[in-house]
């Protein structure tokens, strides 16, 4: 039996591993495996290695690098940024703004600190998922202590308008932070042009290791620990630090980086190719997110009468891998929530289905799935 083919356009959930990274890791895994609070050679290697990752991410964002607080995840940065800062306001401010397109653990954070009083403003979205400026204004009131809204949507691929909106944050002198999982390492970040006080990214997007990611806290910014300890990462987040795991998270960010200008360039005519060939192939079919302001590898569709989860796994058994929301929730919903908030209703916010390209991604793996899927969707309506 030949061997079937497989392709993986779930970049936006998880990428592989960059091989120079997983090098470069074994150094600090197998050699240089000290803790950076020794302070023997083996812990001054690590101390070592610790500063220089941190050097590497603060310059990619423009930040200095004693304000990069390394996390286990997006997760924990967001958790970190939203209990932090209002646990550090002694409810001297107790109002949060959202968006209601946010990632789950920015909602999930936000309603658990309802329950600590905090009044939260969740904003709606427009039909592509991007948040109104206008409204961002409208909702900050005296006692707004932050907002909160991602930089690129995790699902429909759209890009807020995050220069502006810290704008209007830094006028009103309210604390704003961005969750920059998407779109950290491939789109451009000046965390001071863009007025970013609180900044989150993770490892496992940009083909780094899993289980990192980090908090950008701007100098000044007043947080409270999630994790109390022996004081590491300057005393914001203690734990024994992931040493491997940051230099490998910070070899990955200067790969992408360097690379980001050209590897855009290709992922965006590959996505182009991808919308334009769903659309003319396939009957009742809309694109989702916004047609310009939208990630390079993202393309998003809602098939009309296509069960999102059947199409996920029939496209599977045929060798195509794709989502049909958020991993972080695809066990739990049987609709996706920001496609919902997009007005879509809750039968097409069950019919979408998210593409998501990457570094392995060439034209005839899209030839390929622009082969098979018309035919899976055929089969699907058929026996709907």
């Amino acid at each position: 039996m030949p061997k079937k083919k497989k392709i993986y356009l779930d970049y936006a959930a998880a990428t592989p591993i960059n091989a120079d990274v997983l090098k470069v890791m074994k150094i600090y895994e197998l050699e240089k495996f000290g803790n950076s609070g020794a302070i023997h050679d083996f812990g001054a290697e690590a101390k070592k290695a610790l500063i220089e990752s941190r050097k590497k991410i603060a310059d990619i964002i423009h930040a200095g690098a004693d304000e990069i607080i390394f996390t286990s995840s997006a997760t924990e940065a967001n958790n970190f940024a939203l209990k932090g800062v209002f646990w550090a306001s002694n409810a001297k401010k107790k109002h949060l703004v959202v968006s209601v397109a946010e990632h789950a653990c920015v909602l999930a954070s936000a309603e658990w600190l309802k329950t600590q009083g905090v009044d939260v403003t969740v904003l709606p979205v427009n039909e592509f998922g991007m948040v109104s400026s206008a409204d961002i204004k409208k909702a900050i009131k005296k006692d707004t202590l932050l907002v909160s809204v991602m930089h690129a949507n995790n699902e429909v691929g759209t890009i807020n308008s995050i220069a502006d909106i810290g704008r209007i944050c830094r006028e009103k002198k309210v604390l704003f932070h961005t969750d920059a999982a998407q779109t950290f390492g491939t789109l451009p970040i000046d965390v001071n042009r863009m007025s970013i006080d609180l900044l989150t990214a993770s490892s496992h997007k940009i083909y780094g290791p899993k289980g990192v990611g980090f908090l950008y806290v701007r100098r000044g910014v007043q947080i409270t620990p999630l994790l109390h300890g022996g004081g590491q990462e300057f005393g914001l987040r203690s734990s024994s630090v992931n040493i491997s795991g940051v230099v490998g998270f910070a070899k990955a960010a200067e790969i992408l980086h360097k690379n980001n200008k050209t590897e855009n360039k290709r992922m965006t005519e590959l996505r182009d190719f991808l919308i334009t060939g769903v659309l003319a192939s396939i009957e009742q079919v809309e694109l989702g997110g916004h047609p310009n302001k939208r990630l390079p590898n993202n393309a998003h569709f809602i098939f009309t009468g296509v069960n999102s989860e059947q199409l996920v796994l029939e496209l599977d058994k045929n060798g195509i891998a794709v989502s049909n929301g958020s991993a972080c929730l695809s066990l739990k919903e049987e609709y996706s929530y920001v496609v919902f908030a997009c007005g879509k209703g809750k039968k097409k916010s069950s019919e979408a289905v998210r593409f998501s390209l990457g570094k392995n991604t060439n034209k005839k793996d899209i030839e390929h799935v622009l082969v098979v899927l018309p035919k899976v969707i055929k089969k699907l309506r058929k026996l709907s």
